[in-house]
């Protein structure tokens, strides 16, 4: 099937994800329809398979393509030597990084039960690379004596849920501005470690 003369894949493509993440996002994935998604985007229903092979792909898409920016972002930014220092980034990472994805982190927790067990396994495997990621910080500061922890792999999941509880939360103008929660929220996790 051709696209329509004067369409552009470039814009049509990118639209049709921001549109389809918005609308899973406020919606749910399984209440929205590939019509819905047209019909937001400006194209006939048909159009979007040029672009996707069906409604599960899309939500794969969107899912991976968050997951991947989040390692490549962390794994970008500048990491101290010291466990307490890269811990301690970790926490303002991943507030600030998520706060600026509200709708990607949603769908990141809330439709993983709308994917085939294969889908499901690829998302798992990179949550599982950016977990093994902060594992590895608690470990060094377990091994380096800065840490208390009875289970790093439990302390692990404990911190990336309550870091991604600020997306349900916080509003842009409310009592605490980012930076502050950044704080509150290292100081908590700094003494949940036992630093």
């Amino acid at each position: 099937m051709a696209r329509k003369a004067g369409s552009h894949s470039e814009i049509t493509g990118p639209k049709i994800r921001a549109e389809a993440q918005r609308l899973f996002a406020r919606h749910g994935f399984a209440a929205v329809s590939m019509r819905q998604i047209a019909a937001a985007v400006g194209v006939q229903a048909g159009a979007l398979y040029l672009y996707t092979p069906d409604k599960e792909a899309l939500l794969v898409d969107l899912l991976k393509t968050h997951m991947d920016e989040l390692i490549a972002a962390w794994r970008a930014i500048s990491k101290s030597n010291d466990p307490t220092a890269r811990l301690e980034e970790f926490v303002r990472f991943h507030i600030r990084f998520n706060l600026e994805r509200a709708e990607a982190v949603f769908l990141s927790y809330m439709e993983l039960r709308n994917l085939s067990p294969e889908n499901f396994a690829v998302i798992e495997d990179l949550r599982k690379t950016y977990e093994t990621e902060l594992e590895a910080i608690l470990k060094s500061g377990q091994d380096a004596g800065v840490f208390q922890l009875p289970d790093s792999k439990l302390a692990t999941m404990a911190i990336i849920a309550m870091l991604t509880g600020v997306n349900t939360w916080f509003r842009e103008g409310g009592r605490l501005s980012r930076d502050k929660v950044e704080t509150i929220y290292w100081d908590m996790v700094r003494k949940a470690v036992g630093a």
